[in-house]
């Protein structure tokens, strides 16, 4: 149990960490930055015509919106996340719907909206490292959906962050899935 403790303290040191320097960039940068992403659309190793999740974002997450509208404009179906048990439903997201409360400060399509398996998670998080370890808020929601989605077919998990998130080095535990690239302002990165 002491190692799970340590392990838990570190996440929580580097998340706090990242999460500062994120918060450091200002408002104008962040909303740069997150533009920039679409200047990267075509180095996403996207399947053609995949069913994408993409996230609303809450705070000063970098802002996925632009880049899913230009995804959207590929032809590939867009969806959110919704908090629900026992792990996060996506809905597909129709251009000009309403938005509801879905959980954890974010927005998504209301009950009415079809539940779709997106084919690709594009992924908020508070950190990662060279090699696709994240950290996220640490309430497990995209672990315990990662499991279930993996059960039902391949699943791409593409983090989407601020460069200025990247820490040395993230502690992984047994559950914790790394990802299969980070995009950020700088670019697609692929791990593994």
């Amino acid at each position: 149990m002491r190692v799970l403790s340590s392990l838990a303290a570190e996440k929580d040191a580097l998340r706090k960490e990242a999460l500062a320097r994120r918060a450091a960039l200002g408002g104008i940068i962040r909303i740069e930055k997150s533009l920039s992403l679409v200047d990267h659309t075509d180095e996403l190793p996207l399947p053609d015509a995949a069913v994408v999740a993409g996230f609303w974002p809450i705070r000063d997450e970098v802002d996925p919106r632009p880049l899913m509208d230009r995804l959207r404009q590929k032809g590939h179906p867009l969806c959110l996340p919704v908090v629900a048990e026992p792990h996060l439903v996506f809905r597909t997201l129709e251009r000009g719907a309403d938005l509801v409360d879905a959980g954890f400060g974010t927005m998504g399509p209301g009950p009415d909206a079809v539940a779709v398996r997106p084919q690709v998670l594009l992924m908020p998080l508070a950190g990662f490292d060279a090699v696709g370890n994240r950290i996220g808020y640490g309430k497990g929601h995209y672990d315990t959906a990662i499991a279930a989605l993996e059960k039902t077919g391949l699943l791409l998990c593409i983090g989407l962050a601020f460069a200025a998130q990247e820490v040395d080095r993230v502690p992984a535990e047994e559950h914790d899935k790394p990802l299969n690239g980070i995009l950020t302002e700088q670019g697609y990165r692929a791990f593994g």
